[in-house]
C-alpha cells in the first residue's frame, strides 16, 4: 500500500519527457470542451489525474491543469484508438470503487483513491484487467496534459509551466532576458501562437 505516495517532487523526477501526443493533436474549448468521455468519466479521470499531481504546497496539481481535459479531447482525436480500453479502465476502477467502498471513485477520501491506485500500479485490482497498463498510460497522458503545450487542452493558464518553472516558447529574447541571475518572466502563449483555444 505505500507503494503509491503522490508527491509532486516524485511526479517531476520522471517527467523530464517531452509530450509527444502534443505534437499532433486538437485543442480545447471552454469550459468543458467536446471530447469522448460521458461526464462521469470525466470526473472520474479528474479525481484520478487529482491523486497523480495532487496539488501542494508548492501549487495547484494536474486536475487545476486541465489534464483530464487534454485526455478527453485526445481521446476524441488521434488516440481514438485508445478510447475503448481506456474507458474500460476508468469503468473498472469506478465499478470497483463502488463494489469495495460504496461510492464513485470521484466521491471517495484520498487514502481510498490511493490504495485504488496502488493496487492498479501493481496490477492487483480485482476486476480491472492489465491495471497497470492502464496506470501506466494514463500517468503519461497526465503528465502531457498538465506539462504540454496549452494549445492542445491541458496546462491551463501555464499552471504546469509555472510548477516546473518553465517561462514558455519565445520567438525572441532581449540582452535583459539573458542576465544571469534574473528569473525569466512567464510567457503564457502556445507555441503555435495564440488562437481561440488559449486560456
Amino acid at each position: 500500500m505505500d507503494r503509491f505516495k503522490p508527491s509532486r517532487r516524485a511526479v517531476l523526477a520522471s517527467a523530464a519527457v517531452v509530450p509527444v501526443a502534443a505534437l499532433t493533436s486538437s485543442a480545447q474549448t471552454a469550459p468543458v470542451p467536446e471530447g469522448a468521455l460521458t461526464a462521469g468519466q470525466l470526473k472520474t479521470l479528474e479525481a484520478f489525474v487529482d491523486r497523480l499531481i495532487p496539488a501542494d504546497e508548492l501549487g495547484p496539481g494536474a486536475a487545476a491543469a486541465g489534464a483530464h481535459l487534454y485526455i478527453h479531447i485526445q481521446l476524441a482525436g488521434y488516440l481514438a484508438g485508445e478510447k475503448a480500453a481506456f474507458v474500460g479502465g476508468l469503468d473498472g476502477i469506478d465499478a470497483y470503487a463502488k463494489r469495495v467502498h460504496n461510492a464513485a471513485f470521484a466521491d471517495l477520501a484520498p487514502a481510498q483513491k490511493d490504495s485504488i491506485l496502488t493496487a492498479m500500479e501493481g496490477n492487483t485490482l480485482e476486476g480491472v484487467a492489465n491495471s497497470r497498463n492502464f496506470f501506466t498510460r494514463a500517468r503519461r497522458l497526465t503528465l502531457e496534459g498538465t506539462f504540454g503545450d496549452p494549445h492542445y487542452g491541458g496546462n491551463r493558464n501555464g499552471i504546469g509551466w509555472d510548477i516546473i518553472r518553465y517561462p514558455g516558447p519565445r520567438p525572441a529574447v532581449g540582452p535583459e532576458m539573458q542576465q544571469l541571475g534574473k528569473a525569466a518572466e512567464p510567457y503564457r502563449r502556445s507555441a503555435w501562437g495564440a488562437s481561440e483555444h488559449d486560456h
